[in-house]
């Protein structure tokens, strides 16, 4: 079974893979400079390792550099990200969590109504 910590990708793991889901299969060298932050060349090859071993990115060897490439896709990780927060955070009630988005204002009622208008119209297609 794979755990838990697998799953979701941490903040700089995240970073990580949406330069590699914006730029394709990159260098350390070619991930490194569109990375937030000045994180030496040796951070980003070891979390680029950390994600090959969590087999969220695939490698091939170029020359003496590795091109990295994304496994998981976008809408897969934020899909895992999001059913962990639920789970930890709101007891599993995606209910809870628009409860939540409402009462701390990141979400209005209109914009919720315009949401539900837009999975009616999905349900009848």
């Amino acid at each position: 079974m794979e755990r838990k910590e697998h799953r979701t990708l941490t903040p700089l793991e995240l970073e990580i893979m949406q330069v590699l889901w914006e730029q394709g299969t990159s260098t350390v060298a070619e991930v490194q400079p569109r990375l937030r932050g000045d994180l030496a060349y040796t951070t980003v090859q070891t979390m680029l390792n950390v994600l090959w071993r969590k087999k969220k990115v695939k490698r091939v060897q170029e020359g003496r550099a590795f091109r990295y490439e994304p496994v998981v896709s976008r809408e897969r990780a934020t899909g895992s990200a999001l059913h962990d927060l639920v789970s930890r955070m709101f007891g599993g009630s995606s209910e809870a969590l628009l409860m939540a988005m409402v009462d701390t204002r990141q979400i209005s009622a209109e914009d919720l109504a315009r949401l539900a208008e837009k999975l009616k119209k999905r349900g009848n297609s």
